[in-house]
């Protein structure tokens, strides 16, 4: 498999006077094969060091944060010679371990010749409980599920990604029947690197719905084991109706959803818990598309989507039977799965592209993301099936004088009068080069 990260870590190594570099995410998104294979690729040798478990390798930092001393119990718990010229240090499920967290300041400070990249899951918890976060003294890297690219290359497809890189679109309509089953059979089996190795390995749809159930169930795992019990059961609550809510016509949350007469202050921590675990992401809505996007968001009113299609797709007990359906997959619970697909492709093709959603005061009028790209506010509205009447768009671009939009659809590519361009659900990861 190949991602795209490792390009992000090869520039974080290239740079001159870098820090060390943490990586976050959630769970199973392939952060331990990301750093071996970082070191395999760029590095003469690596030293990998998992906390999990390692009561040996935990005392190391029990006393002190000389690196001298640390850089020697390095070398004799891994039996290899460190020289920092052509050595990549790892540490793995460093949440396990505070006081490892917090020697990358020292690292930083007094060492800096040393490439460490360290990752865990869970460390946006860690990051709030103020266990002497190295703030300011590390580099971040935010990794998510593999993208649509990334899946159709795992499957051995690179032929039909560089038609999209090119933007031969001519190209693209002759072969759509293509992209349309490959995105199909992403939107099921999602991103998660385990899942997509194994139905490389077996074409088994089932096998990857039994992968995807036992991801969720080491989630719900990690809720009583890192939780307090009286808030266990309000995130277990509330990460089980994110799929309903998803599925009605407003996606706005509502918490009354959940239990009758739940309110927003029961669930704060509960939320906040899922986010930092980078389970769910949550998309405010703006009242005003206007630069910054951030100034005009209302905290009140927001969409949650979770990490992967393909979990969200398990969460629903989304059939098999759909991908062998046209487009059945996307019209599926309203349009839920479609907008789960392309939330996610646009976080993966942006880091820092801020995404929100638009809606009236009256929730009548509803664009389904508004993101900001290269000093435009753009929206983006999709559809679930061919029929691109949008409304909702339409007055959107009318009232707000949009110069750039999105409509994203199966329908083919097209750039319509006043900017308006219809953009295939396999090609929106690319955006920003469509648009530009």
């Amino acid at each position: 498999m190949q991602r795209t990260a490792i390009e992000k870590l090869k520039k974080w190594k290239d740079r001159k006077g870098h820090k060390p570099l943490i990586i976050e995410g959630a769970r199973q998104v392939g952060k331990t094969w990301l750093m071996k294979e970082f070191g395999k690729q760029y590095y003469e040798q690596v030293v990998y060091l998992h906390f999990d478990n390692n009561p040996e390798l935990a005392a190391v930092f029990e006393n002190d944060y000389k690196i001298p001393r640390l850089i020697e119990s390095f070398e004799i718990l891994s039996g290899i010679k460190i020289n920092p010229d052509n050595t990549l240090i790892i540490f793995d499920e460093i949440q396990e371990c505070p006081r490892a967290l917090t020697s990358l300041k020292y690292f930083n400070e007094n060492a800096p010749e040393y490439d460490i990249v360290a990752a865990g899951s869970l460390l946006g918890l860690i990051h709030h409980e103020g266990t002497g976060f190295p703030v300011g003294k590390v580099s971040f890297l935010n990794l998510y599920p593999m993208d649509f690219f990334e899946f159709a290359r795992a499957l051995g497809e690179e032929r039909f990604i560089e038609l999209i890189e090119k933007k031969d679109f001519q190209m693209i309509s002759i072969f759509k029947n293509e992209f349309e089953k490959l995105v199909k059979m992403y939107c099921y089996i999602g991103g998660m690197p385990e899942v997509v190795q194994d139905f490389i390995n077996n074409r088994d749809y089932k096998r990857a719905r039994e992968i995807q159930k036992t991801i969720l169930a080491s989630y719900e795992n990690d809720f009583s084991k890192h939780v307090p019990a009286n808030t266990v059961e309000k995130i277990r609550m509330l990460w089980q109706t994110i799929p309903s809510q998803l599925a009605k016509e407003n996606k706005k949350f509502i918490y009354s959803a959940i239990k009758t007469g739940a309110r927003a202050k029961e669930y704060e921590l509960a939320l906040l818990w899922l986010k930092d675990a980078g389970l769910v992401y949550q998309v405010n809505r703006i009242k005003k598309p206007d630069l910054p996007l951030i100034a005009y968001q209302d905290f009140e009113a927001f969409k949650l989507f979770v990490v992967d299609v393909g979990l969200l797709s398990a969460l629903t007990n989304l059939d098999v039977k759909t991908i062998l359906e046209k487009t059945q997959i996307f019209e599926e619970f309203k349009g839920a799965i479609a907008e789960q697909y392309v939330y996610q492709q646009l976080k993966s093709a942006e880091d820092d592209m801020p995404i929100y959603y638009w809606s009236n005061d009256s929730s009548r009028s509803e664009v389904d993301f508004v993101v900001q790209l290269d000093g435009y506010v753009i929206p983006v509205e999709v559809k679930a099936e061919k029929n691109l009447k949008a409304k909702s768009l339409k007055n959107f671009i009318q009232d707000y004088k949009s110069e750039k939009s999105v409509r994203t659809s199966l329908a083919d590519y097209k750039l319509n009068d006043n900017n308006l361009y219809d953009i295939p659900l396999y090609a929106i990861g690319k955006i920003e080069a469509i648009v530009e």
